[in-house]
């Protein structure tokens, strides 16, 4: 079944795009949600992610994991795959 990932973005969000291709090179289907100028919906992903308001913003089965960089991180030390792997 695979995990349920969702990521906030802007459309012209450089490090937005660069977290989505990597999300598309494993072949992860996501949920985005682009935040364009969109404050209530930037307010909401701020609560979700403990007050964060930078984009991207990436969950995974509900478990924030942060934006681009730390997604990446994720990645080199081979903890992403189990993740996107887990059902929800």
């Amino acid at each position: 079944m695979g995990s349920n990932v969702e990521i906030y973005t802007w459309s012209s969000c450089p490090f937005c795009i660069r977290a989505k291709a990597l999300l598309d090179r494993k072949g992860v289907n996501y949920t985005e949600y682009s935040i364009d100028g969109d404050e209530a919906a930037r307010s909401e992903m701020a609560k979700r992610a403990s007050g964060r308001r930078s984009v991207p913003q990436i969950f995974i089965n509900d478990q924030h994991i942060g934006g681009c960089d730390d997604i990446y991180a994720l990645d080199r030390q081979g903890n992403l795959d189990p993740l996107l792997k887990a059902s929800v």
